[in-house]
């Protein structure tokens, strides 16, 4: 509602430019009279300001900022005027409008609250930020979530393909951001109707090594293991290979989960976030038994402080891998030549994925070859066993 005490004038340029505060006064606002709502404010500081000024639907008096004097010219500011008149007749808001859109934070302040949230039961953490800080906020930081569309995310994600990232790393970059946005939408955080980061096409991703170890190159792996000057290089490498466990499950290993009555080591939490129990061979007993037990609750304990474990073999592992001249065996590849030496011994799929802890049938199925290896070679004997030749050709 326009106050009557406050004068109506035409507001044009040359009024804009002449206009002057009273002296007894600290402003004065000025009304147009052709355009309902536009007001310029005149400060006795000198400073003026145009405002467009409306009733909100509960009847009282909002004003919006439409520039300072100067910034733009009369007939962009009178246009910007009738703008927002015609949207507060159409029932909008232009204040509340605006005030939503501040609502809306950076993609920036979102990343923080995820952060904190996964550092809460993520085992990878540091994965997840790293991921975050090198490769989303540099992008996406500054921008209100608002302001990140599909097709943008889906150009950008193309654009990490082609810098030559590995579309494992690409997918791993889209999982993480996608994960922001359907943290937020389940926070109630503004700006998060739709997640940008789904429904993105993406290439197949093959990554599986199939590296593998024969006997002899397991024989040339001992040697060089029990020679390195890493004591527990070699009962390391041996378990991984006897259990198909993996480096991080080995390292955390704990006595009081051993259980070489029943045979069997406990794994309180694995890969897939469950406990698993891992059956041990007698050769892995008895290699278990060749190791120290001290004080500390450690299977591998660091060797500058037996109370904590040993975090990294990086050094030695290396190392003795390349004195076996096996140049290109990573560490993870023992787990899949455990798998190989069970299945060539006949062992089905299915006990192969309970022994390794696969939560999903299809990280097993890659061994499947390995199993039509051993099938076939079982048929063959049940036919040289027969002794009959059904072709009739000598």
């Amino acid at each position: 509602m326009e106050n009557i005490n406050m004068p109506k004038v035409k507001l044009d340029a040359s009024f804009a430019l002449i206009a002057r505060c009273p002296n007894e006064k600290k402003k004065e606002c000025y009304w147009c009279n052709t355009v309902t709502g536009l007001v310029l404010e005149v400060r006795s500081t000198g400073g003026k300001t145009f405002y467009f000024r409306f009733q909100d639907q509960y009847g009282s008096q909002r004003q919006i900022k439409i520039c300072a004097y100067g910034d733009l010219t009369m007939d962009r500011i009178r246009k910007e005027a009738q703008r927002l008149r015609a949207e507060v007749v159409l029932g909008g808001d232009p204040v509340g409008d605006k005030a939503e859109k501040k609502a809306v934070p950076t993609y920036a302040e979102l990343a923080k609250q995820h952060l904190a949230n996964a550092e809460t039961y993520q085992r990878s953490y540091s994965t997840t930020e790293m991921y975050m800080r090198c490769h989303i906020l540099p992008r996406w930081g500054k921008l209100r979530l608002s302001e990140i569309r599909h097709p943008d995310v889906a150009k950008w994600l193309a654009e990490k393909r082609a810098e030559g990232l590995a579309p494992a790393t690409v997918e791993k970059i889209r999982v993480i951001f996608g994960r922001s946005f359907e943290l937020a939408s389940r926070w109630n955080i503004p700006g998060c109707d739709k997640n940008p980061a789904r429904n993105i096409p993406r290439p197949p991703i093959n990554n599986a090594r199939e590296r593998s170890l024969t006997p002899e190159e397991v024989e040339r792996l001992r040697r060089a293991t029990e020679a390195s000057r890493n004591p527990l290089l070699a009962p390391i490498v041996g378990m991984a290979l006897y259990t198909g466990a993996r480096l991080t499950e080995l390292l955390s290993a704990k006595w009081q989960h051993v259980d070489l009555d029943r045979s069997t080591w406990l794994i309180p939490t694995s890969k897939t976030g469950k406990a698993r129990h891992v059956p041990l061979s007698q050769a892995a007993i008895a290699l278990i038994k060749t190791l120290p037990k001290g004080k500390g609750d450690w299977l591998f304990p660091s060797p500058k402080d037996k109370t904590k474990r040993i975090t990294t073999i990086k050094h030695s592992w290396q190392k003795a891998r390349d004195e076996a001249k096996l140049y290109d065996l990573h560490f993870h590849d023992l787990r899949h030549a455990s798998a190989s030496f069970l299945i060539n011994s006949g062992i089905d799929l299915f006990t192969v994925g309970r022994i390794l802890g696969h939560a999903d049938h299809k990280s097993t199925m890659r061994y499947a070859h390995l199993a039509n290896d051993t099938l076939l070679a079982a048929a063959e004997a049940g036919a040289a066993k027969m002794n009959t030749n059904w072709t009739g050709v000598a």
